[in-house]
């Protein structure tokens, strides 16, 4: 293994997060690491990058003697600013998370944490993202320490891709009960979304969204079958979305 990688790590939940800090127990065991992660909660912000605003960036003392920093804007700022502005080089590692709540399936396309590991992708980066699929504040991560162990060591010994980032989704689980690794797809799957309206103090209308993630794909080679029996899911994601197959045909019509 190669002595003293740069790691750089980030989240969607801010720098506060008890998520991040497990993450950074492990990584730290495992190069030099330095963080750059939001001020505040950035969940759901996908690939959002600030371009209509100032960014701003602090220093923080949050990790003891681990270099860590604020910014102001959103898991992938977090990333290209740590590059270009922090580092100031590529790092060799780029790491996510690890996020309060399962990033499954098509849930992939909303996640900022996710979206920071696919930045990193994009850079030519080995680059994972990690999430625990629990939403409780208080959430038991040694499983997710664990796991993120097991992660690091097998892709840090071995030639990485250059081209994908792997999400990583933990099962809300027990060290006892865990079956290990499973390299599967992301299963087929989606939110039906619905608007809760409600009234604001000034008789004003607001909406707030909520609904269900409804899957009726019951492969047993998918993210939510792993998860639902133990099993910590890798799904391999790329950040070129061209729908190859469809090419012949879209050549047909046009």
């Amino acid at each position: 293994m190669k002595n003293k990688r740069n790691i750089l790590i980030t989240n969607d939940d801010g720098i506060f997060a008890k998520g991040i800090r497990s993450l950074i127990e492990v990584a730290k065991e495992f190069g030099n690491v330095c963080v750059v992660a939001p001020d505040k909660p950035q969940s759901g912000m996908g690939h959002a990058i600030t371009i209509n605003n100032l960014l701003r960036l602090s220093t923080s003392d949050l990790f003891d003697k681990i270099p860590a920093y604020t910014c102001s804007g959103t898991p992938v700022d977090c990333i290209k600013i740590g590059i270009y502005e922090v580092l100031k080089n590529k790092p060799d590692l780029i790491l996510s998370g690890i996020n309060h709540g399962a990033n499954t399936s098509t849930n992939v396309l909303y996640s900022g944490t996710m979206s920071a590991a696919v930045e990193g992708a994009m850079e030519k980066i080995p680059s994972v993202g990690f999430s625990l699929c629990s939403f409780d504040s208080n959430a038991d991560f040694t499983l997710s320490k664990h796991v993120v162990w097991q992660v690091l060591e097998k892709i840090l010994q071995n030639q990485f891709p250059n081209d994908i980032c792997l999400n990583v989704n933990i099962p809300s689980s027990t060290l006892d009960n865990y079956k290990g690794i499973k390299i599967c797809r992301a299963a087929n799957a989606l939110w039906e979304d619905r608007f809760d309206k409600r009234i604001d103090q000034h008789g004003n209308p607001y909406y707030w969204l909520t609904g269900d993630f409804s899957h009726d794909d019951d492969g047993e080679d998918t993210d939510l079958f792993a998860i639902k029996n133990d099993f910590a899911s890798i799904v391999p994601i790329q950040y070129d979305m061209t729908a190859y197959h469809s090419i012949a045909k879209l050549h047909s019509i046009f």
